[in-house]
């Protein structure tokens, strides 16, 4: 009864890669997706934009599957106070598994798509879903606000030109991006672009009553205990709104002096194709030269001089 596309999506899926679009805690919204469909039988495997200072190679030896991306365990060493997937990787550990998080360093289009290659043929992947905690990532580029788009679009732009059979885009946290001087106005414009396009493949709420939804909590409170100064504001807030507040509520000494949208929209899980995304962004095909993150940003400034219409902010008529 009313089956959303994005089930029909999976259903046939096997081999499913979860990575985080934009880096830092996204791989975590894509925590309850992956609880979920490893409960339904499919092999589920993790990866991030890292944030982190990686080990090199020296250090990691055979954890590097390409040269700008690491296989990330509990075992792997912590040179950095700020390393989510190790200490996401021993918050599984703790649950008896062994669960690698792959890590991409913030690198260009060229590399990532490598690194994606690498672990397409290594894993048997025929299905990636890419994960953003926020909504700019449907930013196509003339927005007045763009938000934090330079890992995001280059996480889209890699993937798209990837040969696996499903590629997708799943956002979870609309209101956070407020923050970053997005206007939702326009990210719910291009969910409307993308269902002329076939692209939309609808939203699904998170509750509390979800046990996906319970670990997605657990591991993510393990990991601000491990990261106390650095705890998610993106992350918090979704859990946050998970659990029914509303408004300027505040979970953590980072946001004290900011106001704040918590909202029940926030816990609601946004489906797309990746192809037709990647389509959206204006600057897209310069991005596929790409090799490190300067010649990311140097793309998109010389986009946003050139662009002859930036259209103006919206607020939302609601």
């Amino acid at each position: 009864m009313l089956k959303l596309p994005i089930y029909t999506e999976l259903e046939n899926a096997q081999n499913i890669l979860i990575a985080g679009a934009g880096g830092g805690f996204d791989i975590f919204s894509g925590l309850p997706l992956y609880f979920g469909l490893k409960a339904s039988g499919k092999n589920v495997h993790l990866a991030n934009l890292s944030f982190s200072f990686l080990p090199p190679p020296q250090v990691t030896g055979e954890g590097r599957l390409s040269p700008s991306m690491l296989r990330v365990t509990a075992n792997t060493p912590a040179f950095t106070r700020y390393f989510p997937e190790h200490f996401l990787s021993k918050w599984f550990q703790g649950q008896g598994e062994d669960v690698p998080i792959y890590c991409f360093e913030k690198t260009g289009v060229i590399p990532l798509l490598e690194s994606y290659k690498a672990l397409i043929t290594s894993l048997s992947l025929d299905t990636i879903i890419l994960v953003d905690g926020g909504t700019d990532s449907l930013m196509r580029g003339d927005e007045s606000g763009l938000g934090t788009p330079y890992e995001d679009v280059s996480s889209i732009i890699a993937v798209a030109q990837t040969s696996v059979e499903r590629k997708l885009l799943i956002n979870l946290g609309f209101g956070v991006d407020h923050y970053h001087g997005v206007s939702h106005a326009h990210f719910l414009e291009a969910v409307s672009d993308l269902i002329k396009s076939n692209a939309y493949l609808g939203m699904l709420s998170l509750t509390n009553d979800m046990p996906e939804v319970n670990k997605y909590r657990e591991a993510s409170e393990y990991v601000f205990k491990a990261m106390p100064q650095d705890i998610s504001i993106v992350t918090s807030s979704i859990l946050s709104a998970i659990a029914g507040n509303y408004g300027n509520h505040h979970t953590t000494p980072r946001t004290q002096n900011s106001e704040l949208w918590i909202n029940p929209l926030m816990a609601a899980y946004w489906c797309f194709h990746v192809s037709q995304i990647a389509e959206r962004i204006l600057y897209g095909e310069d991005m596929k030269t790409t090799h490190d993150i300067t010649d990311v940003m140097g793309v998109i400034k010389r986009f946003r001089e050139s662009c002859k219409t930036i259209r103006p902010r919206k607020e939302i008529p609601v």
